[in-house]
């Protein structure tokens, strides 16, 4: 029995000190949101008191995308009847001007429609001549109609085949009327039909092409947009004609404007549409495909604000300082929304209304009232 009664002292007495350390312990935690500075500490703290404060503020969408190039002014260069590649100096990256020399093929085949095309002139000649008799002997009666149709029939069938071999030069680069006995060439010359850069290469010296071969690829830079992935819950908030900002990863610093001028209605597998924009002012230095992050003003309203300076973080919460006395202050659980300018949203800004709160050097604060509840 007495070893009974004793377990039972011990248990009321180990209960009885549970309760104690209960007891003494929630006012520490109550009091940690409570810091009260002497006159030394408030000096040397360098705080400033402001108010909440009624701003507007705009909501900014953080999205990414990359630089595209719209398909008219991507060209892809290939030679209409094919040919050895005699010469080319062309690299990724090099700029050209429309019309300049781009490349020279040669191949047999030309040689061979020049001198088709100067044998049907000459075909073509004699056939006239031949009419212009016919016509003559026709007039004054000597032949027939008969005799007259089949060479009309043939001189017609000729100039065909030579409009159709002029036809075939010019489409080939080689100039009809620069075609004589005396001037038949063997290369062709290809010309850049833009003013742009090479962004492919796809053929070296000495292969042999095909018409459907894709020898070069150039881009004229001067339309090139911004192409934007949005997610479908964000789509809704955009519109045409409104602004945004663009910068690189290598120069965040550096801003360039740009303008909606298309919102994708098709929504992709990955629940994304694409939104194109314009470049405001054209920067030579943005190339094609590359990455690019995007600020785009989604709303404007007013709201109750403070200086982001006066909110400070800890434990995964946001807070305030409010001054509850002269040289005391309160720990305070804030919820923020939008941050703008140096300003950041107050949601509750309701429980903070006239308050005095600490607007400058509130993590002093913060660091002062957490060393007070460790010692």
């Amino acid at each position: 029995m007495k070893k009974i009664a004793i377990v039972v002292c011990l248990a009321f007495a180990a209960l009885s000190c549970s309760h104690k350390k209960e007891e003494i312990v929630e006012p520490m935690l109550a009091e940690t949101n409570l810091l009260t500075l002497t006159d030394a500490q408030l000096k040397n703290a360098a705080i400033a008191i402001g108010q909440l404060q009624n701003e507007r503020v705009a909501n900014q969408l953080r999205v990414s995308g990359k630089i595209d190039v719209p398909p008219q002014n991507m060209v892809s260069v290939s030679f209409p009847m094919g040919g050895y590649l005699k010469n080319t100096q062309l690299l990724p990256g090099m700029h050209l001007t429309k019309g300049q020399i781009i490349a020279t093929i040669e191949d047999i085949q030309f040689i061979q429609l020049q001198q088709d095309y100067l044998a049907a002139k000459v075909s073509l000649q004699l056939l006239d001549t031949q009419l212009a008799r016919q016509q003559t002997l026709f007039d004054e009666k000597v032949v027939a109609a008969a005799d007259l149709q089949p060479i009309k029939a043939d001189y017609e069938q000729q100039q065909i085949i030579v409009k159709s071999l002029h036809a075939k030069m010019e489409l080939a680069g080689i100039k009809p009327e620069t075609v004589t006995t005396q001037n038949i060439i063997k290369s062709v010359n290809i010309r850049s039909p833009i003013n742009g850069f090479v962004s492919k290469v796809n053929v070296n010296i000495g292969k042999y092409v095909t018409p459907s071969d894709v020898l070069f690829e150039l881009v004229n830079p001067t339309d090139i947009h911004l192409n934007l992935k949005i997610f479908e819950k964000d789509v809704a908030k955009l519109r045409i004609g409104q602004k945004l900002i663009c910068y690189t990863n290598a120069e965040p610093t550096k801003k360039h404007p740009c303008e909606i001028i298309l919102i994708s209605k098709d929504i992709s597998p990955d629940h994304t549409a694409e939104v194109h924009c314009h470049f405001l002012d054209y920067d030579k230095n943005l190339l094609p495909g590359t990455y690019m992050n995007a600020e785009i003003e989604v709303e404007n309203k007013l709201t109750s604000t403070l200086p982001e300076d006066a909110v400070i973080s800890f434990e995964d919460k946001e807070y305030v300082f409010i001054s509850v006395a002269s040289q005391q202050f309160e720990m305070t659980e804030v919820q923020t929304g939008i941050t703008e300018n140096g300003r950041i949203e107050i949601k509750n800004s309701t429980q903070l209304a006239n308050k005095n709160i600490v607007v400058q050097n509130a993590y002093t604060l913060l660091m002062s009232l957490k060393n007070k509840a460790e010692e």
